[in-house]
């Protein structure tokens, strides 16, 4: 049942754009490190092109996605129908953290709506795109996006917030690196 995409058409692009949540996995290389699965909600997904994808990457509580794409770039990203015909989509791929540092990180950013807990944004070179019958995903009703994450930083302020990732976001659960450098400078 399942398909294998050479690239994303522009009917995937525009399922894909329409999904509210979608979830990002990530792993160590080390055989007894923790596994990764985080939730992306928000307007913070964008298309690039027919093989590349990029996020906007929000402060939050740790910065696990971030050191495993440091270590080996594996990322998956799996996004569900939870509303209308049942599908799911993974795109698997090259996942590289841009900070405000990186070079293609101005151009990028213009994309998105601005955030204050934005901290980096994640761009992923896919290297597989997949689908699948998503029988076993429920249905659904969207109710509202959720503003805490916005109201937390944004009451936080840029300096509070570079003082935060310095705290919680320096390096993963299992010690490897992530944000070490922990910019001085707020995004």
């Amino acid at each position: 049942m399942g398909k294998v995409y050479r690239e994303i058409t522009p009917a995937l692009a525009e399922w894909l754009c329409q999904q509210r949540l979608f979830f990002v996995a990530t792993a160590p290389l080390a055989a007894n490190g923790h596994i990764n699965c985080s939730p992306k909600g928000g307007d913070c997904f964008r298309m690039l092109d027919p093989l590349t994808v990029a996020y906007q990457d929000l402060t939050g509580s740790g910065a696990e996605t971030i050191a495993h794409l440091r270590e080996n770039g594996r990322l998956v990203m799996m996004f569900c129908a939870f509303e209308g015909p049942p599908q799911i989509v993974r795109l698997h791929g090259v996942g590289e953290v841009l900070t405000p540092e990186h070079p293609d990180f101005a151009a990028l950013i213009s994309l998105f709506s601005p955030h204050p807990g934005l901290r980096s944004i994640v761009r992923l070179q896919i290297t597989r795109i997949s689908d699948s019958c998503g029988y076993g995903v429920p249905l659904m009703q969207f109710q509202a996006e959720r503003d805490n994450l916005h109201t937390w930083a944004k009451g936080k302020g840029p300096e509070r917030l570079v003082a935060y990732r310095r705290q919680k976001n320096q390096f993963s659960i299992d010690g490897l690196p992530a944000l070490v450098e922990a910019t001085d400078e707020p995004v």
